[in-house]
């Protein structure tokens, strides 16, 4: 017997799937000291949109609920997109932003506490990767990860697959 995931399950899925790979990125930031770039941070914003839309979908009647999973899936091809832009930038097909810096901005004070913050401040550049696996970069995974999410909410708001019902 095959389980059926109904578009409410999904709905709650992608909000699942995009909660787990913020998650990641901010374990990344935190835990293991990467400091993002301005385009990492870019990067994160369609996941903060997503986590609530998915739950706040899952809540709706079903109608709404594919609804929601169709602005679901075109959110995460906006976030492949950026990705991609990020992707190409580190491997130098595309110019990056030309404000592309550290992860933490200076804030309103004196002229000593921007000196201070400047001091202890590092500068992250957009066209260097931080981190690579199997060839990726955070960037890389991140296109992958959200062309999944996309395809995800995209089925599951059609009703196509083998584990989606109605």
């Amino acid at each position: 017997m095959r389980m059926q995931l109904n578009v409410k399950h999904v709905a709650l899925a992608v909000a699942l799937g995009a909660a787990a790979t913020v998650g990641g990125a901010l374990v990344f930031e935190h835990v293991f000291g990467y400091v993002p770039c301005k385009l990492c941070l870019t990067q994160r914003n369609p996941y903060y949109i997503a986590i609530p839309l998915g739950i706040i979908a899952a809540l709706l009647p079903p109608r709404w609920t594919r609804a929601g999973l169709w602005l679901l899936a075109l959110i995460f091809i906006v976030s492949a997109g950026l990705g991609a832009y990020h992707s190409g930038v580190e491997w130098g097909v595309f110019a990056g932003p030309s404000d592309c810096g550290g992860g933490a901005g200076a804030g309103a004070g004196s002229v000593g506490d921007f000196l201070n913050q400047l001091e202890n401040t590092r500068v992250v550049s957009c066209t260097e990767a931080a981190w690579r696996f199997l060839g990726l970069s955070l960037a890389g995974w991140n296109v992958l990860i959200s062309l999944a999410l996309a395809a995800l909410a995209a089925m599951g708001a059609a009703g196509k697959g083998p584990y989606f019902g109605r």
